[in-house]
């Protein structure tokens, strides 16, 4: 018996092949202008079954990766057996974010912007006032999660700490300083551990 298509979500994934014409990078880099207006322009992007992009490196899906902070502090948790993505239980984070799928609406970036606040409000309880900013974005080939996602990195400067859990996946919730979440970097999921050292090491 095959899944109804119906039932499938379809998530935005571009060609790796665009991504490495735009100009292939492992790790972090901070020069989003140069990727972004290419990288959510329809022209490029399309919905594809989740289930197949996940093992298809020939297509990066589009992850909005949010981190929040407030005075100095990041927002940081542990990912619960309970998440979508079982290569990431048990590991630390300091992002909240995930795809963006054919059932989000508008076009191009107003479109992944909407998936991106959609995904924050599955996520958790976000009751402060905020200013965001994109940051930069993340390609990590060297793990099977990571050769089929590309993250696309936003701070969101909080009024106050006031982030809890909306999803049981989401443990052990809390705001630390930078360096003491740098010294226990081999605790955190690599694209963590990557945003950590580019943005505060």
């Amino acid at each position: 018996m095959t899944v109804s298509e119906s039932t499938v979500e379809h998530v935005l994934v571009v060609p790796t092949l665009l991504f490495k014409e735009l100009g292939y990078f492992q790790g972090f880099n901070a020069n989003v202008d140069r990727y972004l207006t290419t990288l959510l322009d329809p022209a490029h992007t399309s919905f594809r079954p989740r289930n197949e992009v996940e093992e298809d490196p020939s297509y990066k899906q589009l992850i909005p990766y949010c981190i929040f902070m407030h005075d100095g502090k990041v927002f940081n948790y542990r990912r619960g057996k309970a998440g979508g993505e079982g290569r990431l239980h048990s590991k630390r984070s300091v992002g909240i974010g995930g795809h963006i799928s054919s059932t989000d609406r508008m076009q191009g970036d107003r479109r992944y912007n909407e998936a991106m606040h959609r995904e924050i409000s599955e996520e958790v309880f976000l009751d402060a006032g905020f200013s965001d900013r994109c940051v930069g974005l993340i390609n990590d080939d060297e793990t099977p999660v990571g050769r089929v996602h590309l993250g696309i990195v936003h701070i969101f400067d909080l009024d106050s700490a006031k982030v809890l859990p909306r999803e049981e996946s989401i443990l052990e919730t809390g705001f630390a300083q930078p360096a003491e979440l740098l010294q226990t970097r081999d605790q955190f999921e690599t694209w963590s551990q990557i945003c950590l050292q580019h943005l505060f090491g």
